[in-house]
């Protein structure tokens, strides 16, 4: 997914988003330990995602606590 379409969600389907490469970084680490990973980048673009919607996460809170 590209940076932008993250920033233009809201911040409950960012929190979903979240939630499921949360869930696929899980799959992908258990797949990995048993040698069945059929894509190995996939893992550096679920973790980098997590951390882009993370860093929009704090970037908004921040944002809301200075207002």
């Amino acid at each position: 997914m590209a940076k932008t379409d993250f920033v233009s969600q809201s911040d409950d389907q960012l929190s979903e988003n979240l939630g499921q490469l949360k869930r696929e970084q899980f799959n992908l680490r258990f797949q990995a330990a048993t040698n069945q990973l059929e894509k190995p980048s996939r893992v550096k673009e679920v973790r980098r995602d997590i951390a882009r919607i993370k860093t929009l996460q704090a970037q908004r809170t921040s944002a809301a606590a200075a207002k």
